[in-house]
């Protein structure tokens, strides 16, 4: 089992780095005042649909009545509407976690809003998103806001340590900072990174190991904006580009060519923009680096978008 799933945390006290979130429930918790709504947010891999989890684990909700669900359209949510007044099947409370809900259309939080307004007593909604400004002003206003943050270098630090003493992982100093370095404050990102480097014994094969993980991750980034998501800004592609800083292009590179290159042999509907990436992508990043990349990225957005 991967090191992120097996030592997540099932308790509040086993939360780091997150004191005002952690606070806020065990208050609810004490005084037996859970909110029917409440909406998580923060970055990716941080504890949001942990913390909903744990909620579900409070309200001692089977898992027969805890339903994780992704609606997007108005009919998604009408569906959970027709449900909504149906008993528990076992213990007092359903629960539906609603992930990514900034997902959800104009139309759609229209309609989850009604439900909102009107919350049988044995219903809780728990909603994460990583993107709050597209959560219409009307629904927020429904849910208690419980913002997670990423975490702080100290606290991944501390993570990483008592993970690796638990699964007898010799780990040095440096490549404890390698980890936060590119962990971006997430907790997950960090112990995937973790999960990489642990049957290796060298330092600089561990190094070499974290480097390559995080080439993999922003190549599937950058593969995912340019060839899945054909309606990427430019403006949107920079962010993705200013994560790559300080890394490899040219390793980045290999691995953008590896994945079009499969997507161009299937043959498929996405073939012919594969082509156009493995095109842009053809000559290598390794006098232009960083400015290689980026101008091979814009090639395939095109400066109108």
């Amino acid at each position: 089992m991967e090191l992120y799933k097996k030592h997540r945390p099932t308790m509040l006290s086993e939360i780091i780095g997150q004191e005002t979130a952690v606070k806020v429930l065990k208050s609810a918790f004490t005084n037996n005042q859970v909110p029917h709504a409440i909406l998580f947010t923060g970055p990716s891999g941080c504890g949001k649909t942990t913390l909903a989890r744990i909620v579900k684990t409070e309200l001692k909700c089977s898992k027969h009545d805890f339903i994780e669900d992704a609606p997007r359209k108005v009919e998604d949510v009408r569906l959970i509407k027709a449900r909504i007044n149906q008993a528990p099947m076992r213990g007092k409370y359903r629960i539906w976690l609603i992930d990514e809900c900034h997902k959800l259309t104009s139309d759609a939080q229209d309609e989850f809003l009604k439900m909102l307004e009107d919350t049988p007593s044995h219903v809780y909604f728990l909603l994460t998103t990583t993107d709050p400004q597209k959560i219409k002003t009307t629904v927020k206003n429904r849910c208690t806001h419980i913002v997670v943050n990423a975490l702080r270098d100290k606290d991944l630090s501390e993570l990483i340590k008592t993970i690796s003493r638990e699964e007898k992982i010799k780990i040095t100093d440096s490549v404890i900072e390698k980890i936060i370095d590119n962990s971006d404050g997430s907790a997950r990102k960090a112990l995937v990174f973790l999960d990489a480097i642990i049957n290796l014994k060298s330092e600089r094969d561990m190094l070499n190991a974290i480097v390559t993980a995080t080439a993999e991750q922003q190549a599937f980034a950058i593969v995912q904006a340019l060839l899945y998501k054909p309606n990427t800004t430019w403006q949107q592609m920079t962010k993705i580009l200013k994560e790559t800083e300080g890394e490899e292009p040219e390793q980045i590179r290999w691995l953008v060519l590896s994945c079009c290159k499969t997507e161009l042999l299937k043959a498929g509907r996405l073939s012919g923009r594969a082509y156009l990436i493995i095109e842009a992508f053809r000559d290598n990043f390794y006098d232009s680096k960083i400015a290689g990349l980026a101008a091979a990225c814009y090639e395939i957005i095109g400066v109108n978008k």
